[in-house]
Formats: C-alpha cells, sequence, structure tokens
C-alpha cells in the first residue's frame, strides 16, 4: 500500500476535540465528561457540529434548539439546506484528488467506478427529467432498486429536487412492497428489470407491472435494465412495461442546463425519506426524516464515531467505505452518507455468502482486497457465519488497508469480535516487515467549491490541522502494526436513520460491548420504575431529542402511531431535564426505543434484544442475546431462536429451536450438550422446557431474528396478525412454526 493511502493517522474525534479546545475553549478530560455536555448543552453541542462541518445556508438560523419538546422538536428554524447540496460541495476537489464517488461490483463480476463529476451529471439529468414530469417539492418518488450505483443516482435526483424518496428492495414481493407505497402514494416509480442473488437471475418485470396497476398515484415509470444485456434485450424489457421511459435515457443529458443545475434550498425539516419499520405485525410505519436532521447526524455518526474521513483529505487520504447492505435496510441509507463527507462508497449487489449449492463466506473479503477498503462493515449475522464457516483471512488478498471492522443489525457475539480480531492479528504478524519509508504528507487540495450569494457559513475545510514537521505517529497512537483491528459496533437503527449507541476509536475494547453512549445521545438504561440505571439491564430510553428524530409517520392523524411507538410508555416530563430530573408534562415524553440495554460503569453498553422478546425466568430478566452466546458456541450449531411464553398468568413454557450443522442430529447428547452450556455459562434458570431441532431460523430481510412474531403464533395468535411473510428473508420456514403451534393447542400431530 503506497504512503498516500496509508490509514489516518489521527482519530476523528480527537480533531474534533482539538477543534472544540480552539474555537470553544472547552477542554474535556474524558469522554463521559464530553458526552455529559454534548447532552445536557445541545444548543452548545450542535451549533459545534454546524460549526465543526461548515454547513452551509443562505439564510441563518435563528436558533438551535427553539423548541425541545418530544415529539415535535424545533431544529435550526430557518436554516436551508439540502442532503444533495452538501454531496455535490465534493465534486471538484475530490476529482481533483483523484478519488471516485462509488465503487461497485455485482455477483457477475461487473465492476464500475463512477467518478464525481460523472456523479453530479447524472443526478443533474434525472433531476431535470423528474421535474420535466411535473415532480415538485414534497411529491414521493418510489424505487424498487438493489444496491447499485443508479439507487445513489436516483436518490440524490430526487431529493435534489425536494422530491421524497422512498426504496424497497428487489428481493421483496409485491404484496410486501405494496403495503409499504400505497401508504406513500407515489407520484413517480423507478424500478428494475430484476436482480441477481445467490447465482440466479431474478426477472421482476412482472413485479414492476403489478406495482404500477396497483398504485394508482403513479404517473411516470422509469425502468433500469439491470440484467439486460445489449440493446435488444433492454428494449424487450421497456416494451414489457410500457409505457415507461428508459432510466438510463433520463441520466444520459450533458448540455449546458445539466452544468448549470443546482439542488434546490430547502427548509431544514423539509422530508427527504420515508422508511419503514421491520414490518413483522401489521402495516410497516412509514417513517419521515427530514434533510437537515439526517445531515447533520450523519455527519456527526459517521465522521466522529465511525472514523470515516473524508478521502482527499490529508489525515484520511484515500479512504474507501464499504457496509454490506441490500436497498431494504437502513443500512443502505447509512452507506449512502459517505459521500455527504467525500468518501468514496463501495457496494457490493448480491449474496454475501455465494449460492446455496457453493457457499462462499469469503466473497466480501475478497472483493474488500480488491477494491481497497479501509473501513468493512457488515451485519453481526456475517461475522457469525464467517466463523461458523472456519473463513480464513489470510486467503481473501491483500486486507492491510482495512483498519476498522463494523457492525449492527443484531448483537455481536464475544465469539465473532473475537475471531476478526484474531483473524487481522494473524494477517498483521504474518506480514513481511520493511523499513518505514519517510512519510508522505499529499499536498491539501486547493480546488474549494464556489460561494454561493448569502451563504452564512464558509465553504467545507479541506485540509486538516497543521502539524509542523513531517507526518509522524502521533504521540498515544500505538502504531498500526502493533494494535489489533478496531471494531466499530453501533446500535440505532430505522426509526431514527441513525445510531445513538457506537465507537469511539480511542476508548479501550471488550469483545461483545459498544464503547459508548453517542454524542448528543441522551441515552439511559430505564428500570422498571422509569429511574436511570447503571450495570443493571433495563429499557432503552432517549431522555432528550436527537435531530433525526422521525418528522411524522405519513397518514398518522394528531401522530397517534409516531407517539404510541415511542412515547406512551412513561408520562410527559419523567427524566426529561437536560443532565437528569423531570419537568412538567409540557416538555413531552422521553423516547422508548424498545430494546434491553445495560450501561457499564466505564460507560460501554451492551443490547440484550427487544425489550418485548425478552426472557423473564422465575423473576430474572434476560436478553435472547446471552443464550444465543451459549448455544451458538457449541461447533454442531449453526443457528437458534428462543421465546418465553409465560404471559398473562399461563405457566412458563420457553422452547429453543435450533439449526445443526449438516450430519449432526439433536439426539440425547446433543440435547445435553445445548443445556450445559446454557447452565454453565448463564444460569440453571435459563435451561429451555424443550429443544426442537429445524430447518432454518424465521428472519427479516435485514437478518433479524423473528423472535416476537413467533411468539405471538405460539401464544395462540393466527398467523396472518403477527407476521408478513413478504417482509421475510425465508418464508417458506414458517409452515413449521405453524404446524408446531397447531400442535401445541392440540389441534394436529406433532410436525
Amino acid at each position: 500500500m503506497s504512503e498516500t493511502t496509508r490509514p489516518p493517522h489521527l482519530p476523528q474525534i480527537r480533531l474534533y476535540q482539538q477543534w472544540l479546545a480552539e474555537h470553544r475553549g472547552l477542554r474535556f478530560d474524558s469522554y463521559d465528561a464530553l458526552w455529559r455536555w454534548s447532552t445536557t448543552e445541545l444548543d452548545a453541542f450542535w451549533q459545534s457540529i454546524w460549526d465543526y462541518f461548515e454547513l452551509q445556508s443562505p439564510t441563518p438560523h435563528t436558533a438551535v434548539l427553539a423548541r425541545n419538546v418530544m415529539p415535535g422538536a424545533d431544529w435550526f428554524p430557518g436554516a436551508q439546506v439540502n442532503y444533495a447540496q452538501q454531496v455535490m460541495r465534493h465534486v471538484q476537489p475530490a476529482h481533483a484528488a483523484g478519488f471516485a464517488a462509488v465503487v461497485s461490483r455485482n455477483e457477475k463480476g461487473r465492476h464500475g467506478e463512477l467518478s464525481w463529476p460523472e456523479l453530479r451529471r447524472q443526478v443533474a439529468s434525472l433531476a431535470l427529467h423528474l421535474q420535466a414530469q411535473g415532480v415538485k417539492p414534497g411529491d414521493r418518488v418510489a424505487a424498487y432498486l438493489p444496491n447499485i450505483p443508479e439507487a445513489m443516482v436516483a436518490f440524490l435526483a430526487t431529493v435534489s429536487i425536494g422530491g421524497v424518496w422512498s426504496i424497497c428492495a428487489p428481493d421483496m414481493g409485491t404484496n410486501a412492497v405494496l403495503d409499504r407505497f400505497r401508504q406513500i402514494e407515489p407520484v413517480v416509480l423507478i424500478a428494475c428489470d430484476g436482480v441477481t442473488y445467490g447465482g440466479r437471475d431474478f426477472d421482476r418485470l412482472g413485479v414492476v407491472a403489478e406495482l404500477r396497476a396497483a398504485l394508482p398515484t403513479v404517473r411516470h415509470v422509469l425502468l433500469q435494465t439491470n440484467l439486460a444485456e445489449g440493446d435488444a434485450d433492454r428494449a424487450d424489457a421497456l416494451q414489457r412495461v410500457a409505457p415507461c421511459a428508459s432510466f438510463e435515457q433520463a441520466t444520459a443529458r450533458d448540455d449546458a442546463t445539466v452544468r448549470a443545475f443546482e439542488p434546490l434550498w430547502l427548509p431544514f425539516d423539509h422530508p427527504l425519506w420515508i422508511v419503514y419499520s421491520s414490518g413483522t405485525t401489521g402495516l410497516p410505519k412509514p417513517i419521515v426524516h427530514g434533510h437537515g436532521g439526517t445531515l447533520i447526524v450523519g455527519l456527526a455518526l459517521k465522521i466522529l464515531h465511525n472514523d470515516i474521513g473524508c478521502s482527499y483529505a490529508p489525515n484520511s487520504w484515500g479512504e474507501r467505505y464499504h457496509w454490506y447492505s441490500s436497498t431494504g435496510w437502513v443500512m443502505w441509507n447509512a452507506q449512502t452518507s459517505g459521500l455527504l463527507n467525500g468518501t468514496t462508497c463501495v457496494i457490493f449487489d448480491g449474496n454475501p455468502g455465494g449460492s446455496k449449492d457453493r457457499p462462499d463466506w469469503t466473497t466480501l473479503w475478497r472483493f474488500a482486497a480488491e477494491t481497497g477498503v479501509t473501513f468493512f462493515g457488515a451485519g453481526a449475522a456475517f461475522f457469525a457465519n464467517c466463523l461458523k464457516a472456519g473463513v480464513d483471512l489470510s486467503t481473501c488478498g491483500d486486507l492491510s488497508a482495512v483498519r476498522a471492522l463494523g457492525t449492527t443489525g443484531s448483537p455481536l457475539s464475544e465469539d465473532s469480535q473475537r475471531w476478526g480480531t484474531e483473524q487481522f492479528r494473524k494477517l498483521r504478524d504474518d506480514a513481511p516487515v520493511h523499513p518505514e519509508p519517510a512519510p508522505v504528507r499529499p499536498e491539501p487540495v486547493s480546488v474549494r467549491p464556489e460561494p454561493v450569494e448569502g451563504l452564512t457559513r464558509a465553504p467545507l475545510r479541506q485540509a486538516e490541522p497543521e502539524r509542523s514537521g513531517t507526518q509522524t505517529q502521533p504521540a498515544g497512537i500505538p502504531n498500526q502494526r502493533d494494535e489489533d483491528i478496531w471494531w466499530c459496533n453501533i446500535s440505532g437503527g430505522t426509526d431514527f436513520a441513525g445510531a445513538c449507541i457506537g465507537g469511539n476509536r480511542e476508548l479501550p475494547q471488550t469483545p461483545g460491548r459498544m464503547q459508548c453512549r453517542l454524542l448528543g445521545c441522551a441515552v439511559e438504561a430505564w428500570n422498571e420504575k422509569g429511574q436511570p440505571v447503571i450495570d443493571e439491564v433495563g429499557e432503552l430510553v432517549c431522555a432528550q431529542p436527537i435531530p433525526s428524530m422521525p418528522l411524522y409517520f405519513v397518514g398518522d392523524v394528531d401522530n397517534r402511531r409516531l407517539i404510541g411507538s415511542y412515547f406512551d410508555t412513561y408520562p410527559p416530563g419523567q427524566g426529561r431535564r437536560p443532565g437528569g430530573g423531570d419537568l412538567d408534562a409540557s416538555a413531552g415524553a422521553v423516547w422508548r426505543h424498545g430494546d434491553w440495554l445495560r450501561i457499564h460503569p466505564d460507560g460501554s453498553c451492551v443490547i440484550y434484544g427487544r425489550s418485548d422478546a425478552t426472557i423473564n425466568r422465575h423473576g430474572l430478566r434476560m436478553g435472547t442475546s446471552e443464550l444465543y452466546s451459549a448455544v451458538e458456541s457449541l461447533p454442531e450449531v449453526m443457528d437458534s431462536m428462543v421465546v418465553d411464553l409465560e404471559y398473562l398468568g399461563r405457566e412458563s413454557y420457553m422452547p429453543l429451536f435450533v439449526v445443526l450443522r449438516e450430519g449432526h442430529a439433536l439426539d440425547e447428547a446433543t440435547r445435553r450438550r445445548i443445556t450445559d452450556s446454557i447452565r454453565t455459562a448463564l444460569s440453571p434458570r435459563f435451561v429451555p422446557s424443550d429443544v426442537f431441532q429445524v430447518a432454518e431460523i424465521p428472519r427479516t430481510l435485514s437478518g433479524k431474528k423473528q423472535e416476537l412474531p413467533i411468539k405471538k403464533l405460539l401464544l395462540g395468535q393466527p398467523l396472518e396478525k403477527v407476521i408478513n411473510r413478504e417482509a421475510m428473508a425465508n418464508p417458506g420456514c414458517l409452515d413449521w412454526y405453524v404446524a408446531f403451534a397447531a400442535q401445541r393447542e392440540g389441534l394436529s400431530s406433532p410436525p
């Protein structure tokens, strides 16, 4: 790896603290002190984020947090922003430095690199096309696209003109997509002809036709030909869903109007996108986030906590950011947010585990090695599968550029984290040792965005704080060859399009834990009395607003669903005083996230799973992740799920379902090993009532175990009321659980 692409020397959060000292006179003797300031002095903290990232607005904001109430917080009134405007600030300097905006590949090996000027041109061309179709600010644009650069282009084009974006993955069936898109009444549908996954092509033109027929508000359809090869195939695909326009033609325009195009300035709280809850029960919640809140929180999270720098900044020269995701998961939105800071995004479309008949959990690792990824992110289940499959990273190519591993989606087990740490330790120790060359600091790029008349902020900073002499390893940071890989374990989610717990490169790492509560996120664990606790498992609440919390749900009269989802557990005013204490009811209620959380005395955190799927055995409460860690540590167990059926005075019954490695059966010896592991790792209280071998554990499209729907099914609720098959990754496995539930009720023979 050349010197100009070496990993960053100074953690981004340290640079921010240096800026606070220089520009605000603020110095903190610990991260905890910094966090407490950020969650008690909300105006000062979020103004510092605005200033640190030199955000632009043609009109000044009149306050930072004009109204501190939940729900309904009023952030940066008077400011105007645009997500796409922030992205486009990087076109000239990033291109001048020689970096691409998006690097992409699919299962078939189709590789592409989208330059920053080409990204801007395609966005402008499509934005003008949408305007010509009558799309106005506030109109909804629905997309049915895979994880390809065209999805990013379509998103940026939509929001650049004030349209509201919403996307579903093409692995979702018609009904699941309609459950989402019918609620938002889109005027434009942007869809693909099909996708490739697990070595197979899946035609989606029939679904596209069904979507159009069932969405009467759609006035215009754009078709992206993802599978078609050659002009004849593309023409045939377009004809099959006619009338429609070609996405390729809509992004092909290149004239003076395109070159002069600029994204619209919009109010800070103008709707940006609509994302959806998991959709496991009832209709998914269509959650609306705003431009400004998503933008400012995205910068704070991605840079300060995930330590993902600008690709053309000297301190993070050559940064390449990858987080494996489908477009059906909010991590697609998180991956796209890398563009906000001028970071090259590296995306993969397809199955990270190879095909069904030829599984290969080295696929993403080889992709990362070949593309020079510096930050490698994926769901926790991915790392667990790599561990189970015995992946040896030394066979995957040169991964020396990778300096951080990110994970979310479900709790990361200690074993998975230790596996990854040991793998990278071996890569480091086995690497040939060469004398360190004299460090070369790349010259700061001098190209700057054109000034905008009336802007209240300076253009984005291009260079990091000056250091005298050559750039050497700073004091207090061990040489990268001598330190373990850094894990950035985060938790937050779709609800506020970000994270509230995550990483800090300068804090100690403990396997199985997240390092800290994030800046600006007043996260607490509350006991049954609604009191904050430390070193106890409690409800995860946010006691203060975060700018990216939902603006509203589409079609939600008087915010009833919004309040019922997050704000009706505790009395209004309880726990709402910044720094602790109560306010009157006019301050609103705290945000209840729905997860079990333990905050350790050192500030590190563990999420134990959904609070409504938690095990409560004989008065002791425990998150399911602890049991999974004990069970899945056994080499013969591939996957597992437990549900606790103690409910409304019924006798407690807790079945455990396990998927065993091929060649293993649930005989008495295996059953004993499973229960002994639980008894040893946890307590005899948590030994399950029964253990059953199953073919698959039901999971959502984002890989989460569907504990709560199966719990409700086994408590007697009908399947159609508790789960949406088309929002599942493996709906075929449900038949076994339905039969099991019927057998429990004595209605049929056991499955």
